[in-house]
């Protein structure tokens, strides 16, 4: 019982760190900048 507790606190947090660290490095890539303004660019005349 405390064997199969303790491995699925440790897998929960090691699955909650890897998200974590994909979104530290979504926001590093500057995958959440600007959401609007590729739609509203083809609108823009040059």
């Amino acid at each position: 019982m405390d064997e199969s507790l303790i491995l699925l606190i440790i897998l929960s947090l090691s699955l909650g760190a890897g998200c974590w660290l994909i979104f530290i490095w979504a926001v590093k890539k500057r995958q959440f900048d600007d959401t609007e303004k590729p739609k509203h660019r083809m609108l823009d005349d040059d």
